[in-house]
């Protein structure tokens, strides 16, 4: 087996994915704007998230998003939020840290420094793996390419500051369209990508045309 690692991420128009849920989920540079995605959530949104979290069997987070995860959803496994909540209390949880976080939530481990072996090693432990938010340790699985797939749910809104899905100095990287995208009823589009080898090319119209 072979699993695969998919990246979700909400973001806005300028790839702003930083603290979308909660005003309180990630101030890190005075960002102001936290919860932005909340009045633009919609049905469509909402069904396909589930869909996409029922059929994960491991989740792979960054030391902030766990510890946001760690103290909320083992408290919502009831209600509105209980499917998800069940589901992320039941299954393996992993965490990319260089400290040493507490790793009270039950099925809690902690990835060692050679990222690259240890992916390898879930890869032929689970299916389907999920890395929801971590921006900052998204940044480091699309710099080196270890991941599947990138799901960027992309909001019709710009903020102009926060951190974002490729800031500047990103690594260069082609990637492909892996299905159609997805709209929402409120305009937020669901974009699948995956990664390609090689750097992007460049050209020259002129010849182009002559070409032609």
């Amino acid at each position: 087996m072979t699993g695969r690692i998919q990246i979700d991420l909400f973001t806005t128009l300028d790839l702003v994915a930083q603290a979308p849920g909660n005003p309180d989920e990630d101030r890190d540079g005075g960002f102001p704007f936290g919860g932005w995605q909340a009045p633009l959530f919609d049905d469509v949104v909402g069904q396909n998230v589930g869909a996409a979290i029922s059929g994960l069997d491991a989740l792979l987070l960054g030391r902030k998003t766990y510890d946001i995860f760690a103290a909320y959803w083992p408290n919502h496994t009831d209600g509105v939020d209980g499917a998800i909540g069940r589901q992320f209390d039941r299954v393996p949880k992993y965490v990319a840290s260089r400290g040493t976080p507490a790793l009270d939530w039950q099925g809690t481990t902690q990835l060692g420094p050679d990222l690259a072996a240890e992916l390898s090693e879930l890869r032929e432990r689970h299916e389907n793996i999920h890395v929801i938010g971590s921006v900052d340790f998204v940044q480091t699985l699309l710099a080196d390419r270890l991941y599947d797939e990138l799901g960027l749910w992309v909001y019709p809104i710009v903020l102009g500051q926060g951190k974002k899905v490729f800031p500047d100095g990103a690594v260069p990287a082609n990637l492909e369209l892996l299905a159609p995208p997805l709209v929402s009823a409120n305009g937020a589009v669901l974009l699948r990508y995956g990664p390609q080898p090689g750097v992007p090319a460049t050209g020259d119209f002129d010849t182009l045309d002559r070409e032609a």
